[in-house]
């Protein structure tokens, strides 16, 4: 059931090191083992192929066993799985049910046989190491609860936190959540006018937050941070602190509350909030281009329900498993992790600093330690860890993993391999993963039982309608474009918050009733998907159309180059033109000929006429904390046009790089 079309050869290379067929294959163990094989022989389904035609073909009925494969509890049962009435765009979903997430990831758990099984592991940068099992997590959830129902917060009420990856940063969401009040998760590395932002559009009334948190060994405060926010943010009324470094704090004794002192006596019980299954529990802001950032919005039944199917389905977790996702709780994949992994009943890792500090095996010690099952990181992190050589992962046991798990931005075959043969040892499969956060999670990903191929994707995930198309909405395949969706799915946003007609332009405005997610993609002749990037990055040099991630995988076949980014930027003759930025290795050259060399190697991989005009060497590439690397900033620097919105970059100073590479 797993062979694909036509001859994937495997574990097969070209001179540059890119893979050309089939990597990794599942065995008998894999598949048998697995949550989506345990679903399809549920319902008499014979491969995988044919699981995709019918979760499409009859979404209600897929979402309905869904949630009962995921062992989902409601408190009033649903009377329709979907209703369409106000528009495709506006689906409400499990209609009439009544559901809260937080019954499902944590109160059914607390009660039941699960109750001293580890819930959450928690490793600070310092070493220091927490772990809370169901009771615990369920206890603590509970107390804040009741705090923050004695500060006057109840359902409908939005709560702003700003948190470092810190036990309390999942019990702040949960308990939240517990409560029916509506939560806004903000990247712990923003500045003032960022948090300020989401606090005002959100019209949060509470902020939670820390004195601060480690990085790289210094200290990063955060209560200043906030201080200054909420100065700007009128309709906060308290700031709730958490106690995570133990340095002094400004304090402003009528608004500021110690996290300790409020939870301190409250009862350790809650009864959580019989919520509609379509009350909002989230606003998740993504950054747009210009003007304010998007609060996504998302419901009980929402981004929980199809957040938690991806994990069973595509990553396979099941009650065994510790899940360690390198990520921030301020970017979709944090709830993701955590709501995800804490419904099927499993552990979750959060982890405050950084991969390599402070050595470069920090990733590697703490999977060993640990006992990671399912490890998470992005492209760019890797890219990053390659550097430092693979002697820091020969030092670990990784015989734990058993599925690796990336998301981000697209491959690159070195790297790729890279992280499947030194940190999987080739065993493991490498389940890539793409959506957003207005998905709720996936669109496209892998899963445990189909071979994997450097860099794609097995294809849409269960429940998903994904296709690719042409300038007409009609399907094609072995070329380049967008990705949609046909049908509704109940992860999707429900709006942008305060905006509908934002969402609307956003994502179906183009073809009706079809959600157009702004991505190039592409589906191979053996069936393989593959993310080209963003269609607003898109190069178009003489009528030829080219992804920049095309560019950078041919920019890194360079033995010089590590990691790289490129932009089109306006040409008098062909339309648009490639400028390649790139980071050297360590101990490489940066001259003319090093120059020259590398824009023959992309003219070699894609042709003269995509050649670069120019290469551009940095030291870094504007990123963002979860390495994503920020093009459209990188071109609007580079041409002196407005940046728009960069509250999400973390390394400013790298802007000014871009503006004079030489």
């Amino acid at each position: 059931m797993n062979d694909r079309k036509g001859d994937a050869r495997d574990s097969e290379f070209n001179a540059e090191g890119e893979a050309l067929g089939v990597v990794w294959r599942p065995t008998k163990e894999y598949i048998e083992s697995s949550r989506i094989w345990r679903f399809m022989q549920r319902y008499n389904i014979q491969s995988f192929e044919e699981l995709l035609q019918r979760s499409t073909d009859d979404y209600e009925w897929f979402w309905d066993a869904a949630v009962k494969d995921i062992e989902l509890e409601w408190y009033e049962p649903y009377e329709r799985v979907v209703d369409l009435s106000r528009g495709v765009p506006w689906a409400r979903w499990f209609v009439g049910g009544r559901f809260n997430y937080v019954h499902n990831a944590l109160d059914k758990h607390a009660l039941s046989h699960r109750r001293n099984k580890l819930a959450l592991i928690w490793e600070g940068e310092d070493g220091e190491v927490r772990k809370l099992s169901y009771w615990d997590l369920y206890i603590e959830t509970n107390r804040l609860a009741n705090g923050l129902r004695a500060l006057g917060v109840g359902k409908g009420d939005r709560v702003g936190i700003f948190m470092p990856m810190i036990p309390e940063v999942a019990v702040a969401t949960l308990a939240c959540s517990k409560i029916g009040a509506i939560y806004t998760p903000i990247f712990s590395g923003y500045g003032a006018p960022a948090v300020a932002s989401r606090l005002q559009d959100s019209g949060a009334k509470v902020l939670i937050t820390a004195d601060g948190f480690y990085r790289r060994a210094s200290v990063v405060p955060m209560k200043e941070t906030a201080d200054a926010a909420v100065e700007l943010s009128p309709e906060v009324e308290k700031v709730v602190v958490v106690r995570r470094v133990g340095h002094e704090v400004p304090w402003k004794q009528s608004r500021d509350v110690w996290w300790d002192e409020m939870v301190a006596g409250q009862p350790r019980r809650y009864e959580t909030e019989r919520t509609d299954a379509e009350d909002p529990y989230m606003i998740i802001y993504t950054s747009g281009t210009t003007g304010r950032p998007k609060g996504a919005l998302h419901a009980h039944c929402g981004f929980p329900i199809k957040g938690t199917q991806d994990m069973a389905h595509c990553f396979d977790v099941q009650d065994k498993d510790i899940l360690f996702w390198l990520t921030d709780m301020g970017w979709m994949m944090g709830p993701w992790a955590v709501i995800g992994t804490l419904t099927l009943g499993s552990t979750v890792l959060l982890y405050e600093g950084t991969p390599d500090y402070p050595k470069p095996d920090r990733m590697w010690d703490l999977v060993e330690r640990h006992g990671v099952t399912v490890l998470g990181i992005s492209p760019t992190a890797i890219r990053a860890l390659m550097g430092h050589g693979e002697e820091w992962v020969k030092k670990h046991d990784l015989s734990s993993l058993r599925i690796l798990g990336s998301t981000g931005e697209p491959w690159n075959p070195g790297p790729y391999m890279w992280f499947h043969e030194k940190v999987g040892g080739g065993r493991c499969p490498i389940i890539n993963y793409s959506g957003g956060t207005e998905i709720s999670g996936g669109i496209v990903c892998c899963n445990p039982i189909t071979p994997t191929k450097p860099c794609s994707f097995s294809g849409p995930i269960p429940g998903i309608d994904a296709d690719v198309v042409d300038e007409n909405a009609r399907s094609v395949r072995g070329v380049v474009g967008e990705l949609i969706i046909r049908k509704p799915w109940p992860g999707m946003t429900r709006g942008f918050w305060k905006d509908p007609q934002r969402y609307e332009d956003a994502y179906w405005s183009r073809w009706p009733g079809i959600w157009v997610h702004g991505d190039w993609a592409l589906v191979d002749d053996e069936g393989f998907w593959f993310i080209h990037g963003r269609s607003d990055d898109t190069i178009k040099i003489a009528g030829k159309r080219v992804g920049p991630a095309e560019v950078e995988s041919a920019a890194v076949a360079h033995p010089s180059v590590g990691e790289a980014a490129a932009i089109g930027v306006p040409h008098p003759l062909k339309g648009e033109t490639v400028v390649c930025f790139v980071v050297t290795r360590p101990g490489h050259e940066e001259n003319d000929r090093v120059r020259r060399e590398i824009m023959d190697t992309i003219g070699e991989h894609l042709g003269k006429a995509l050649k670069p005009e120019a290469v551009k060497f940095v030291r870094e590439l504007p990123k963002t904390r979860n390495a994503k690397i920020l093009r459209r900033v990188i071109k609007a620097k580079y041409l002196g046009q407005d940046i728009g919105d960069i509250s999400s970059l973390e390394n400013p100073s790298a802007l000014e790089e871009i503006a004079q590479a030489r």
